[in-house]
């Protein structure tokens, strides 16, 4: 039965939080690559321009996506609407939520209210993630505890690799381009969900969390070790960083850089919600 279907693969795994299969992996990749195409055709439509200004102010979204999941994760919501803030429907939750306010700021400008539309659309970004930081510190102090070592261990740890894979990039294999903060973003990104993975499972003195993404799980589980995904990220982010730059030098500027972001969201935001979680032993 198709009922059937949808709730083993889609609807029972995001009720009793069980890991990523491959059905529904699968899934969300090929509906981010929709999303990513009509996005850019809507954005061209309304004068929105995607550039690298237009993604570093997408950020906070970003990490605002990281850390409200982290509020589902405390179960502090305890009804079915806990439910909205799990992916899928945290991205849908976040696209509208961006995308409003987004318009809003653009139309603000052109009222003459605002100088720069992207300065308040990336503000109330900032403010609105410090506001659920706040929400989860205080439930940490109440309910849990907030070790301050992990929040040091893991970003340390993501600033480590990334500045090795800067420097091979920039100085061995001669990649200029890397310097692009956008590249930067990505990288860091991509080695923080490394890091927060890999203490989480081999390093967290108290709780021994799980992988929930397919291939991760496989190679954690085949080479004893959560570290093995410093060298998957590594396998992933060299060729991927050749390949958007020569791709870059033919593509549409605008929807090189959608891919971009959603290349930096997917290691971003999963990176700060891991971190999040374990500083707030959840």
């Amino acid at each position: 039965m198709i009922s059937d279907f949808f709730y083993k693969y889609y609807i029972d795994p995001v009720r009793y939080e069980q890991p990523y299969n491959a059905v529904e992996t699968i899934t969300y990749a090929l509906i981010l690559i929709a999303a990513l195409y009509l996005i850019y055709h809507w954005f061209k439509r309304s004068n929105i321009v995607i550039d690298g200004p237009f993604v570093i102010a997408t950020l906070p979204y970003v990490i605002l996506g990281g850390v409200l999941r982290v509020v589902q994760d405390t179960h502090m919501i305890t009804s079915d609407l806990q439910f909205l803030l799990v992916t899928p429907p945290i991205y849908i939750l976040l696209f509208f939520y961006g995308v409003f306010i987004l318009f809003f700021s653009k139309y603000l400008e052109r009222l003459g209210l605002c100088k720069d539309y992207l300065k308040l659309y990336a503000g109330a970004g900032l403010f609105t993630s410090f506001c659920v930081v706040l929400l989860l510190t205080s439930w940490g102090m109440t309910h849990t505890r907030i070790d301050l070592f992990v929040l040091a261990i893991i970003p340390l740890m993501a600033i480590v690799a990334t500045a090795l894979v800067f420097a091979c990039m920039r100085y061995v294999l001669k990649w200029e381009y890397v310097t692009d903060p956008l590249y930067m973003t990505l990288l860091f990104g991509q080695l923080l969900d490394a890091s927060a993975t890999s203490y989480g499972i081999d390093l967290h003195p108290s709780i021994k969390y799980i992988e929930q993404h397919v291939v991760g799980s496989f190679l954690i589980d085949w080479t004893g070790t959560a570290f093995v995904m410093f060298p998957l990220k590594l396998v992933v982010l060299f060729p991927a960083v050749y390949i958007m730059e020569q791709y870059r030098k033919e593509a549409n500027p605008a929807f090189w850089h959608l891919v971009l972001l959603a290349m930096i969201t997917v290691g971003l935001a999963p990176g700060i919600r891991d971190m999040t979680r374990m500083v707030l032993y959840v």
